[in-house]
């Protein structure tokens, strides 16, 4: 058979990029991704996949063996995912945690975008140098972001978590390879958040879909109009912490942002190519139905 006109040789296999997490069904990354290469005629695909903690070595192995350019890790995937890579970048190295995984040329990667796309988000609303932070939670994407704030000239981090050697860990990190100053806080009770605090942050996954009601425990009467407070969930990007941010005249910064910049960011590490986030940004505002 004579080969196919130029115009004909069409390329019908798609470069992979997705992600591995549980529960994935209510997470929106796909949407935003796509549109992204959409819009930037890349020719690739992301896959959104379900993966328990027990097959995440299973699902490594098979996308490196079908070379997927790499994956997003989320919960609850983001520490143990390290065990299986190649190596780590820079800031995965520092955080000791991986959201990003890298496939450059059969080597497997982990990068930490969780921390570098809030950082930018919270730039948008307000400068980071000698600010004092109240952040809950120091799982994955707590770890990322609290490193980066520090590296951006925060001043002091309260690092307020249920698990005690966690919570202290992170603590040490951020007073041993930072200038910024951190200071732990027990959570069995409801927290107070301290008056002299310039931006609060959830970095847990309470407020998720589907428990789009849940509140982190803390006190919100200590919540005051000159704060800032911020929630890493982006589904729903309207948590309860943010409504009632709002209700005590608190400026608010939902999800959404970090999920966009750590995309473009993720982006950037698979294809190389620098996408728009306003188009990420525009999707995930007409998925959600913000105003």
């Amino acid at each position: 058979m004579d080969s196919l006109p130029d115009e004909l040789n069409l390329d019908f296999l798609p470069a992979i990029t997705g992600s591995f997490s549980t529960p994935s069904r209510q997470n929106p990354t796909v949407e935003m991704v796509e549109a992204a290469y959409r819009h930037h005629k890349i020719h690739a695909r992301y896959l959104n996949c379900e993966v328990l903690p027990a097959d995440l070595e299973n699902a490594i192995k098979g996308a490196k063996a079908m070379q997927w350019l790499g994956f997003n890790c989320s919960i609850p995937h983001k520490i143990n995912v390290m065990r299986y890579l190649d190596g780590l970048g820079t800031a995965a190295s520092l955080i000791g945690a991986v959201n990003c995984v890298v496939n450059r040329n059969g080597i497997l990667i982990g990068e930490n975008t969780d921390g570098a796309g809030f950082l930018i988000s919270l730039q948008h609303v307000t400068t980071l140098q000698n600010k004092e932070f109240v952040l809950y939670g120091a799982g994955g994407a707590a770890r990322a972001i609290a490193v980066e704030i520090a590296l951006a000239g925060a001043r002091t981090i309260h690092i307020v978590n249920r698990e005690r050697s966690r919570g202290e860990e992170l603590v040490k990190l951020i007073n041993d390879k930072t200038s910024a100053t951190a200071i732990f806080h027990d959570w069995h009770s409801q927290h107070k958040v301290p008056e002299s605090a310039d931006v609060v942050i959830n970095a847990t996954s309470v407020g998720f879909y589907p428990d789009t009601d849940a509140m982190i425990n803390i006190d919100t009467d200590t919540l005051l109009p000159s704060m800032i407070v911020a929630d890493v969930i982006p589904n729903p990007p309207h948590t309860a912490l943010l409504r009632a941010a709002e209700q005590r005249g608190c400026k608010t910064l939902d999800g959404l942002g970090m999920l966009v910049y750590q995309g473009v960011a993720g982006i950037k590490h698979w294809t190389g190519k620098d996408v728009d986030p306003s188009i990420m940004r525009k999707t995930l505002e007409r998925i959600f139905n913000v105003q």
